[in-house]
């Protein structure tokens, strides 16, 4: 069996920045255990396997190295690349999930990929796990959770920048994620996403996590439109607006391959 992959760098206009995922258009769907070897063999943070149900409406999932994923921001950013630039199709894309329900993406105007996320806004914690409160060098000022992540809120861009984490103790925390957030200097706000639980160390764009970022932050700043930056080592760049039950987030995509794989 031969199959298309591609992969994109999400969130950057710049190639070698931003998150990558692997793209992996199907016509049916596989056995999960070969799509996780996949993606093993892929070594992303990310593989999307999507799944034309008719124009314009696709199926997806998503695997980390070690698991499925329930939702994934950048590798649905990478997908949508995929289709509009290398499918040829133009339109609004729907893609049904099995966990978040459908998002609903289109291309901007200025090359912009846009999604329609549920709102996922974290409510705050009255009690603080101590893997969490020890496995960050920085106490946060604040601690929520949503579906998919503790939000350590930190005094500031610098702090976020230089925090340090024990990969040991936050996977203690799974199946939750950690994202350490601040308002920004460079953008309204800032973050850096760790996932030892789930798939890695530290994450160089998520853009599902923002489904939660941007409601919060928001609030805290009294502005529905945001831009926000991601500070890993790679770096990455998302454009968020609050719409009551639904949070858009977009940014720019970047091919860096095309292929074929040959399945046995």
């Amino acid at each position: 069996m031969e199959l298309d992959i591609y992969v994109v760098d999400a969130f950057t206009q710049q190639q070698f920045g931003g998150n990558s995922a692997a793209v992996v258009p199907l016509t049916h769907w596989l056995e999960p255990a070969v799509m996780q070897k996949i993606a093993a063999q892929n070594n992303l943070s990310e593989t999307a396997f999507i799944k034309q149900r008719q124009r314009g409406q696709y199926e997806i999932r998503w695997f980390s190295p070690v698991t499925e994923i329930d939702f994934c921001g950048h590798a649905t950013l990478a997908s949508a690349y995929v289709i509009f630039n290398e499918l040829g199709y133009q339109g609004s894309i729907e893609f049904i999930t099995q966990e978040v329900g459908t998002l609903f993406v289109d291309q901007l105007d200025d090359g912009r990929i846009e999604m329609s996320f549920p709102n996922q806004c974290p409510e705050p914690l009255s009690e603080v796990p101590n893997a969490l409160r020890e496995g960050l060098s920085i106490a946060p000022k604040q601690v929520l959770r949503n579906r998919q992540a503790y939000f350590a809120v930190l005094a500031s861009e610098e702090e976020v920048k230089h925090v340090r984490y024990n990969s040991g103790l936050l996977k203690q925390l799974a199946p939750y994620d950690v994202v350490v957030t601040a308002k920004g200097e460079t953008a309204d706000f800032v973050s850096r996403y760790f996932w030892p639980a789930n798939g890695g160390d530290e994450d160089p764009v998520t853009g599902s996590i923002h489904s939660g970022l941007t409601p919060y932050w928001a609030n805290e700043l009294e502005q529905v439109n945001l831009r926000a930056r991601q500070l890993s080592e790679r770096g990455g760049e998302l454009y968020c607006q609050l719409c009551a039950e639904r949070v858009l987030v977009s940014g720019y995509g970047q091919l860096y391959l095309k292929g074929r794989l040959f399945i046995s």
